[in-house]
């Protein structure tokens, strides 16, 4: 390792920014808190995440709330939806299983009383009542892996709500439909936020490796994306034909652009830090970075990403047990 340089360090400071932005809340870059196995087992693990995002290019998980009903006549609309009108087999909360059409009456009356009471057709302006999840996987990933990490995913977040799940495997992306009771047993009530879909992703990733599917959870920015999805409405009503204006998918503006330079900053520490190193695969893994971050989109007012990282470029090349700090 080159000497003043602390490679464990800087990987968990700055890949904790890329992968975990959720537990940074300080400003900076101080020295990480962990000391000793406890900072080699989270700078190994940042290591994994670094491989399957600029090595690997592993799947990306996608978690998305398409939507939810505010009265029993939407939710009720909705399970017809994901089932096919019964034909589709429902699992609940449980594990039970049904299918057929007096099933979905008899599900929809367990909602409308099990709790609250939920209202036929509710007023403009109430609450949501149930939320509707879909969790995909990319085409070619086994349906029934992605059940199952759905299954055991809902089974951990979702443990205190009422909710009913159904696979689709027929399309192009193996996906499955969550419909949860906003309202739990215990009286509280669901309100994901950003923060909340992403630790949901994390889960769904995490449960999908434990059955040998390569999974990840990263955000867009960190890997140098900026691409917004298109609400289940409008993938339906192309299918259908009815869309009469095009989508764009560029997420731009000055948030997004704050974030990407961000992102590209904690690269540049983590390319630099893994250059130094005595370890032939972290150098290897430091050139992969410098390729990666150099096909990032534009950072605005600074040139590319990628023009940025070739600051760092020369050190990738570098003898290991140098006593030369990165450059800033």
């Amino acid at each position: 390792m080159a000497q003043g340089v602390n490679i464990d360090g800087v990987l968990v400071t700055w890949g904790d920014r890329l992968f975990y932005p959720g537990n940074r809340v300080v400003k900076g870059a101080p020295a990480p808190k962990l000391r000793g196995d406890a900072a080699a087992r989270r700078a190994a693990t940042i290591r994994k995440r670094i491989e399957a995002t600029v090595l690997r290019r592993v799947p990306q998980v996608m978690i998305k709330v398409t939507g939810g009903g505010r009265g029993m006549q939407a939710i009720a609309a909705h399970f017809r939806y994901i089932s096919k009108n019964g034909r589709l087999q429902i699992e609940d909360q449980r594990g039970e299983t049904l299918r057929g059409k007096e099933a979905l009456r008899d599900l929809a009356d367990e909602w409308r009383f099990g709790g609250s009471l939920i209202p036929e057709a509710a007023e403009p302006g109430h609450r949501r009542e149930a939320f509707n999840i879909m969790l995909s996987m990319p085409r070619g990933t086994d349906p029934l892996a992605v059940q199952r990490a759905a299954r055991e995913f809902a089974q951990a977040e979702l443990a205190d709500h009422k909710y009913v799940m159904v696979l689709h495997d027929h399309q192009a992306n193996p996906h499955v439909h969550l419909s949860v009771r906003a309202e739990s047993i215990h009286g509280k009530r669901l309100n994901p936020r950003k923060a909340d879909l992403h630790c949901w992703r994390e889960t769904f990733a995490e449960k999908l490796r434990g059955y040998g599917i390569d999974a990840e959870a990263s955000l867009q920015a960190t890997r140098g994306q900026r691409r917004s999805f298109e609400p289940l409405w409008r993938i339906n009503a192309r299918e259908d034909g009815r869309l009469r204006a095009d989508h764009s998918d560029a997420v731009g503006g000055a948030p997004a652009y704050a974030a990407r330079a961000v992102t590209a900053e904690a690269w540049m520490h983590i390319g630099r830090a893994l250059a130094l190193s005595g370890d032939a695969a972290d150098r290897k893994l430091a050139q992969a970075v410098v390729n990666f971050v150099q096909g990032m989109p534009h950072v605005q007012g600074q040139g590319t990403v990628g023009d940025r990282s070739r600051i760092g470029q020369a050190d990738v090349h570098q003898a290991p047990g140098s006593e030369r700090m990165p450059s800033r």
